[in-house]
């Protein structure tokens, strides 16, 4: 689970270092000099943290708090069972923590993201205005934003379900971070962000709006989002941000680039679309079939680490067949021919 995978992409990040205003320029600067300060550690560290024994399946989160400084973990100031601080972004992250275990745990009998009961750690006010949240292999790590264009990053509980579910991927099909399974990696993650939300809101597919970092754009920022499942390409459009959410929704709008990974973060959103359609046209809570589907193909063994989309999609519709019938299957197959792909 060493993977270090930040969850504002590094074109967004290029694009307020070029045109944003001083104080949210250098922000942008600073954090993605810290971002590929990360990616070479977490590298470097790979193998390295010893495999232990599995823990009862118990909810344990441990809160620490960086001070603005960039040293980890931080000074613990709440852990499990202790009362809401008084601090808002410390119990906001608390919160998600045990709303993504919850998901796991209930939904789909995870015992927490390593299925050996990890205790859930998190270090918020990381750094000065860092612009950015990221799961490091053994934490959740949170910056408070720059105020002009993003806010705290403890303000979207399907960032944190995003940002853990690279754990759980890293713990299982530990997909390659590059090209499309880059991709899928980062859609996984905004698929079970999402469900994390949605099952928190009690809300149902038809209902959710599958908006991913919902509330994250300061005031003034032209977007809702920095990602929209349900319609890829409309989260933001704002020349601080580079322009236009530049996410596809079908393959024939496939990007094909060398920068950030292959486009991990860009071609995302055609296999999170596609997800959106099998999810509504299962109906019902979308963590109880599309989700179940999803999570059978990450963690059932036959998902390459280099997988492609139509090796993924393949792997649903068996999945949904298996899972839930011809019907499923038949919606699932028809949500991939959404998206452009047949898999038939």
């Amino acid at each position: 689970m060493h993977a270090h995978c930040t969850l504002v992409p590094p074109y967004i990040l290029q694009a307020i270092a070029r045109q944003a205003e001083p104080a949210s320029r250098e922000a942008a600067i600073s954090t993605l000099a810290l971002d590929r300060t990360f990616a070479v550690n977490r590298v470097l560290a790979a193998g390295a943290r010893p495999s232990l024994a599995a823990a009862p399946a118990v909810l344990r989160r441990e809160i620490a708090d960086a001070g603005g400084t960039e040293e980890l973990p931080g000074t613990v100031v709440r852990r499990e069972g202790d009362p809401p601080s008084a601090d808002v972004a410390v119990d906001e992250a608390y919160d998600g923590l045990g709303a993504t275990w919850r998901l796991y745990d209930e939904a789909y009998g995870r015992n927490s993201i390593d299925d050996a009961g990890l205790r859930l750690d998190g270090t918020v006010h990381f750094g000065q205005a860092y612009d950015n949240a990221y799961w490091d292999g053994e934490r959740m790590v949170f910056g408070d934003g720059d105020g002009e264009i993003f806010e705290r990053f403890t303000v979207a509980v399907d960032v944190i379900g995003h940002e853990l579910t690279h754990g759980v991927t890293g713990a299982t099909a530990d997909l390659e971070y590059r090209n499309q399974a880059g991709a899928l990696n980062e859609s996984v993650s905004d698929v079970f962000g999402s469900l994390v939300k949605q099952r928190l809101l009690g809300q149902t597919a038809e209902q959710a709006n599958w908006l991913i970092g919902e509330g994250l754009l300061a005031p003034g920022v032209h977007g809702v989002a920095l990602r929209s499942m349900k319609a890829p390409g409309t989260a933001y459009d704002d020349e601080r941000l580079g322009g236009r959410d530049p996410q596809p929704a079908h393959v024939r709008d496939y990007v094909r680039t060398t920068s950030d990974n292959g486009g991990v973060h860009t071609n995302s959103g055609i296999p999170n679309h596609a997800f959106y359609l099998a999810a509504v046209a299962l109906g019902g809570n979308a963590w109880e079939r599309a989700g179940r589907v999803w999570y059978e193909v990450l963690t059932g063994g036959e998902l390459s680490r280099t997988a492609t989309f139509p090796q993924f999609a393949q792997l649903t519709v068996a999945a949904a067949d298996r899972l839930f019938g011809t019907d499923a299957r038949t919606a699932v197959e028809e949500a991939w021919i959404g998206v452009g792909l047949v898999v038939r």
